[in-house]
This record gives C-alpha cells, sequence and structure tokens, in this order.
C-alpha cells in the first residue's frame, strides 16, 4: 500500500510539480489545439496535459487504465463538462487485456511484454517491477472517432503499445505524437510505419518532456526517413521524448 501511494504521489509531483511546465505545455500546444477542438489523450496517467489542453479550450477526451489514475482524474476533472474520463485501454481491436502495474513507477505501466522485456536490461530500468497484473476493458481508436467525432490532435503515450492502439486506427488524423524510448527503438520505429499507412505525415521530435523541438536536424518537419535518421542519433543518449506527427500540405 504505501509503495503504491508513493507510485501516485511521485507522478503527481512529476507531471503537476514542476514550476512552468504547464505554460511551457500550453505554449508548446497551442499550434495544435484552439478553443473548441477535440483532443485525445490515450495514456492520460495525472492528466498533465488535459490539464494543458482544457485551458487552451479544447474538449478532451482522456483514456486511461489504471484504476487509481481513472480515480485521480475524475476527481481532477469530474465535474468539467469538456472532459470525458474513460477507462479503458487502447489496442488493435476491442476486448480485454492484462495491464502490468509499476506500483513504485506506474508511469511506465504497460500492456506490452516484449516491451517490459526491452526495457529491463536498461539501466533507467534497474529498480522497475511489474508487480501486478490487471485486466481491463480495450477499445480502438476507431470507435473513439466514431462516438466522439476527428481530434485535432491526439497523443499516444502507452510505455511500448503505441503501434498496436495505431493499428487500431483506419484513417488519418491531422496530428499525433508517440512515445521514443532508446531502449525500446524497434517500438517506436513499428509506431511510425503504422503511422506512415496511414496518410502523408511530416515530424518533429521533443526530447523528454522539454515540450521543445529538438531542432539539429535544421528546425523544420522531416520526412519518416529523415527522422529515422534524428532517432539513430539520438539513441546513444539514452533519453526518451515524443515524436510528432503532422499531416503532409502541398
Amino acid at each position: 500500500m504505501l509503495t503504491r501511494a508513493f507510485g501516485i504521489a511521485r507522478s503527481l509531483a512529476m507531471y503537476h510539480g514542476i514550476p512552468g511546465r504547464q505554460r511551457r505545455m500550453r505554449e508548446f500546444y497551442a499550434p495544435f489545439l484552439g478553443p473548441g477542438d477535440l483532443a485525445f489523450d490515450v495514456g492520460a496517467h495525472a492528466g498533465n496535459r488535459v490539464r494543458a489542453w482544457r485551458a487552451l479550450g479544447a474538449r478532451v477526451v482522456a483514456v486511461e487504465p489504471q484504476p487509481d489514475f481513472v480515480r485521480l482524474l475524475r476527481l481532477f476533472f469530474g465535474r468539467d463538462d469538456g472532459v470525458t474520463v474513460l477507462p479503458t485501454a487502447l489496442g488493435a481491436r476491442p476486448g480485454t487485456a492484462r495491464l502490468g502495474i509499476s506500483r513504485a513507477t506506474p508511469t511506465v505501466s504497460s500492456m506490452s511484454e516484449d516491451w517490459r522485456s526491452a526495457v529491463a536490461d536498461d539501466s533507467g530500468f534497474a529498480r522497475v517491477r511489474w508487480e501486478d497484473q490487471v485486466a481491463v476493458p480495450v477499445t480502438t481508436l476507431d470507435e473513439l472517432v466514431a462516438t466522439h467525432g476527428t481530434p485535432a490532435f491526439c497523443k499516444i503515450d502507452v510505455e511500448g503499445f503505441e503501434a498496436d492502439v495505431l493499428a487500431g486506427l483506419s484513417r488519418p488524423l491531422p496530428a499525433l505524437s508517440f512515445e521514443y524510448l532508446p531502449a525500446a527503438h524497434d517500438a517506436a520505429l513499428a509506431a511510425l510505419a503504422r503511422v506512415e499507412t496511414l496518410g502523408r505525415y511530416v515530424y518533429r521530435y521533443s526530447p523528454v518532456e522539454t515540450m521543445q523541438w529538438d531542432d539539429t536536424a535544421g528546425g523544420h518537419w522531416l520526412d519518416a526517413r529523415e527522422l529515422v535518421a534524428l532517432l539513430e542519433r539520438r539513441r546513444p543518449l539514452g533519453r526518451s521524448g515524443d515524436v510528432y506527427a503532422r499531416a503532409a500540405t502541398g
């Protein structure tokens, strides 16, 4: 019980307790979201992005399978008509799945056994244990779009399950993001390959919750080949981040 409480408090401090982060987040997402837009937060966790996106005037569907964090999201946003909290996971098809929960570090709870195996030998995960397994309902991005509409932006941060989530999407979205972790490099490449099947996209990379672009590639949006080259350069640094995809124009 104490370990679980510590893990929840750690997530709250990490995502809500850093001065200036909400302001930087609002500035970063302003080009993607504005008043009245719809956003999907897949892997909403402690709700820091929900908070920022609501401040921009966007309506948010917050998708979170961890029971503890569903309760937190409902506590934070339960009276906000602009936020819909869905206690579910997303995948390639509807059903149920097993979620591996890390009590002390719930931010890395994951439905992907392959991902957990891939990162287990990484020094950053040396003390991480996935002690609990819980059955969770699974729906798809296509079902979310059918029910709520097409989002202007969709964030997918599900610890190695991103390609599976994207496999449940059959249409392009205007913009989306997915996580990159060097220890699970192939998982990010699988997610990128899936995005490429949906339509023509361009990409940028933001390191480790900095809410800033990595402009080492010239400060412009990249094609998939250029993005892969950038990720290969960042891979030895061992620091995670997020890939952002925007539908190409022209």
